[in-house]
Parts: structure tokens; C-alpha cells; sequence
């Protein structure tokens, strides 16, 4: 077992006592070798999915440890507070966190970016990204699980399913949902990400998007992200979350006007490597930080970006009409 999934086991156990404001459940379950892997999900504050929802995801990409480790940390924190702090009990009865910590316990617990099928479960949704130039393997492709970016066989795979069933059921009937998809693996600088992946053309909410920026720029002056759509980096296809906004714009958004603004957190590791080169001779080197005060810190300075996202959920009337921040 991952030390990953060893301590999102140790959270589970340590929060037994019943809670109203919390449930953790088994949500799926993958077989590898076999062997069977569990998918966990958490449902924090009021059990109404329509009241306002942050969601909190990570480990889509097995290498990408650091990115599950935030949210772990995060949660382990949280529900700790949560047991003795009765002003943050109150407000969890007007909002909501949802949580997938990690989505792929295969790929993580055997350092592979794709999970036990050699499939990128952030490839295989079916969505086609517009075309761009040729021969640019990692956007996603169907020639072999053997090379990374893989997209699949055709259908979603068993965690894909198991993240958008979640989603869909727990995100989609809130008037105001907001997540946080935590990545690693590119560029120099902390990208914070906003729809859409599969193309350079503005997504619906873009100015929603832009205007939580500003706020995010006003409140946290000296915050270290940089915030763009994804395909101003790189466009991809199959990305989850593309699929997902889009299912929701098609039902609940027609039918309620309700808000859903998936968010990616790419963290920039290349950092981490240029401090110290030596890690890219480790098969996870190239993704997280493996000295133990750089992973501290990671801990630390995402942390604020989860407190900010927590309060904005709940104060949409801030940001949610175009013409608020001008």
C-alpha cells in the first residue's frame, strides 16, 4: 500500500465517530493483480447537495503524489478543527466540501501516470479537442497503452466513471459549485487552470473566471499563481472536466442556471528539479518535491488557495455578475 492511501485510511479511521456533518464512503473499487484498490470519497457540512459546494480532487495521475498529499493534509487538518470548533461547525451548515483524494490508487501506489490498463484517466473522457498540429502525442491518442497520454478502449474507465458519477450527483444540484482538480508535472510557476482543455475559445463562465482571479489578486496580493484557461498552455483531449462542465451546462444549467466552475491546479515542479537536479533520476522525481521542508511548504501555501476558494463558493454575489468588479 501507498503511503497515500495508508493515510487517507488512517483519516478515515480516525474520524469514525458518527458526525452529522460528515460521511466518508467506499465509492468504488479497481481490481490490478489481483489485488483491490479503493476509491474514497468524503462529503463534509450539510448533506444538501443544492447548497453551495466546493470539491477538492486529486492523484488523477498516479506519479502525481503531491497533489493528493495537499488534499490529504488538507482534509486531515480540517476534520481535526472541525471536532472542537463550533464556529466553523455553523458554517458547514450553509455549505459543503466534497472530496475524491485519490482517483487513482493504482497508478499511485505503482508510480504510473496512467492507472492499471495504461490508460490517462485526464485523456479519457469523449470529448475531441479541436485539431491542432500533427503528431503532438500528448494531447491524447489511441495507438497503445504502452505509450503515455493513452485515451482508452472506448468507454470510460472504472475511476473516470467513478469520479463523474460523484461530481454529477453531488456537485451538479448546487447553485454554486467551484472545484479543485490538484495536478503537478509542468512549468516553472503554479498554473491555476480554468476551462476549457479542448479549445482556445472562451468557455461560459469566462468571465465568472476572471472576475474570482481579480478577487484572488485583490485578497492575496502576493499569491504565486499563474491564472489562465488550460489551452493557453496546451490544449488536450478527453479532459474530465471539460466532459463534466459540459454535461452540466446541458441539464442543470438549462434548467436552474445553477454554477459549476471546474478549477486545475497544475503545480510547477520543474522548480523542485532545478533545486535539485538529482531527483530526476528517481521515477517520481520529475513531479514532487522529495525534500521534506519543500513539501511542507507545498502543504502550507496551497492551503490558503482552499480557504479562499471555501469563502468565494459562499459569496457568489461577489464575483458571479460580469460587471461586479469593474
Amino acid at each position: 500500500m501507498n503511503q497515500e492511501l495508508q493515510l487517507l485510511e488512517e483519516i478515515i479511521s480516525l474520524n469514525q465517530d458518527e458526525d452529522p456533518l460528515l460521511k466518508m464512503q467506499l465509492l468504488s473499487e479497481v481490481q490490478y493483480k489481483n489485488q483491490t484498490y479503493p476509491i474514497y470519497s468524503f462529503i463534509i457540512g450539510n448533506p444538501d447537495p443544492t447548497l453551495p459546494t466546493l470539491g477538492l480532487f486529486g492523484g488523477v495521475h498516479g506519479l502525481e503524489r503531491v497533489g493528493t498529499q495537499v488534499v490529504l493534509q488538507f482534509l486531515k487538518s480540517f476534520l481535526s478543527e472541525l471536532k472542537w470548533n463550533q464556529v466553523l461547525r455553523e458554517s458547514l451548515k450553509h455549505y459543503r466540501i466534497v472530496s475524491i483524494p485519490l482517483i487513482n490508487p493504482v497508478g499511485m501506489t505503482h508510480l504510473r501516470r496512467s492507472n492499471g490498463r495504461g490508460v490517462d484517466l485526464m485523456r479519457n473522457a469523449p470529448v475531441d479537442s479541436l485539431p491542432g498540429k500533427k503528431y503532438q502525442i500528448y494531447r491524447g491518442h489511441k495507438i497503445s497503452p504502452l505509450l503515455p497520454w493513452f485515451r482508452g478502449y472506448g468507454e470510460m474507465e472504472t475511476e473516470a466513471r467513478a469520479l463523474s458519477y460523484f461530481v454529477e450527483k453531488e456537485m451538479f444540484p448546487s447553485k454554486v459549485a467551484l472545484s479543485i482538480d490538484f495536478h503537478s508535472g509542468f512549468g516553472m510557476k503554479d498554473r491555476l487552470w480554468y476551462p476549457y482543455a479542448k479549445t482556445k475559445e472562451d468557455f461560459p463562465f469566462v468571465n465568472e473566471a476572471k472576475n474570482i482571479s481579480s478577487l484572488l489578486n485583490r485578497t492575496h496580493a502576493h499569491h504565486i499563481y499563474h491564472i489562465e484557461p488550460q489551452s493557453d498552455s496546451y490544449t488536450t483531449h478527453g479532459d474530465l472536466w471539460d466532459y463534466l462542465f459540459d454535461r452540466h451546462q446541458e441539464t442543470f444549467f438549462k434548467q436552474s442556471k445553477n454554477i459549476f466552475i471546474p478549477w486545475t491546479l497544475e503545480m510547477g515542479s520543474w522548480i523542485w528539479l532545478k533545486k535539485n537536479p538529482w531527483q530526476i533520476f528517481k521515477r517520481d522525481g520529475v513531479f514532487n518535491p522529495l525534500v521534506k521542508h519543500r513539501e511542507s511548504r507545498t502543504m502550507r501555501r496551497h492551503f490558503v488557495l482552499i480557504d479562499f476558494f471555501s469563502k468565494i463558493v459562499r459569496n457568489p454575489e461577489a464575483w458571479s455578475q460580469s460587471n461586479l468588479l469593474k
